[in-house]
């Protein structure tokens, strides 16, 4: 009897977890179901249930006759350019706050970027319309309107965060390999290219993950900045998509199977990578 009570309660978070898993997952199999079957009676008929007949020309459709192609890849362009650059910047902040011997100068650092944190992204949004129209005439050509709209802002939206999870991460690692570095004749730049990036990597897999989905699904910039359709991203063109094809659920549905199948196929692919970067830091500092 005991051993039953045992098994029971061993159990039982297997079950939420499988129940959790099932309820996550369902959405995602619903649309995956209706994008490969053949029009809206099939899917108002079987709405739940698995296609009678595989219909995989509403991706053909989708991707070439609705621009979901051109969408996709400004999306895939903007974001990982902005989540590189994001890296870039951070992983050099991250190493003088955190590497640097300037304790004072590095903690009030520290602290100005906490800041950052603290400001949501939509209050900033009539400021940043209202610097890039004056900087049209400082540089004598236009951003708004172009992905330069978009890819300073994401890139210095997602640097505090960047920075702190960076940091974190540098810490826990050993003085005493810089030390040895210094001793062996590299100087600060050496270090840092050297010895403390590819000792970080996992942390930047890490925040390059959070940081491409993060700029993936924006849309509010988007929506404002981006006017012209061959511009547009992904998120931005799946609202147009949606008022141009709202009577063919089956397309639709093929849309909204290229917008989140790259964040999932990342997540599965990279979960590993995610939570050793998140944790690595917390528990060895």
């Amino acid at each position: 009897m005991t051993m039953t009570l045992r098994s029971m309660k061993k159990s039982i978070p297997h079950i939420l977890l499988l129940g959790f898993l099932i309820v996550t997952l369902y959405p995602f199999l619903f649309v995956l179901f209706s994008s490969i079957k053949s029009d809206n009676q099939a899917i108002a008929s079987n709405p739940f249930g698995f296609p009678s007949s595989f219909h995989f020309e509403n991706y053909y459709e989708a991707w070439v006759n609705a621009k979901i192609s051109v969408y996709f890849l400004n999306s895939l362009y903007i974001s990982t350019l902005c989540s590189i650059a994001t890296i870039i910047f951070a992983s050099m902040g991250a190493f003088a706050i955190t590497r640097m011997r300037y304790l004072k100068i590095s903690k009030a650092l520290y602290q100005f970027i906490l800041i950052g944190l603290l400001i949501p992204g939509n209050a900033l949004l009539l400021p940043i319309f209202i610097m890039f129209n004056k900087m049209e005439g400082v540089f004598g050509h236009p951003i708004l309107g172009t992905h330069m709209a978009l890819i300073l802002p994401y890139t210095a939206w997602a640097i505090p965060f960047t920075v702190i999870i960076l940091s974190a991460f540098m810490r826990s690692i050993p003085g005493e390999i810089e030390e040895a570095a210094v001793m062996d004749g590299l100087r600060a730049k050496g270090v840092f290219t050297k010895i403390i990036m590819p000792i970080t990597i996992p942390a930047l897999v890490t925040v390059f993950i959070i940081n491409f989905i993060g700029n993936w699904n924006e849309f509010i910039l988007a929506n404002f900045f981006i006017s012209t359709d061959e511009l547009r991203t992904l998120p931005v063109g799946m609202v147009g998509f949606r008022d141009i094809y709202n009577t063919n659920y089956a397309q639709m549905s093929a849309g909204i199977v290229f917008s989140i199948l790259p964040v999932m196929i990342i997540y599965a692919v990279l979960q590993k990578q995610i939570i050793e970067g998140l944790t690595a830091g917390g528990v060895k500092g």
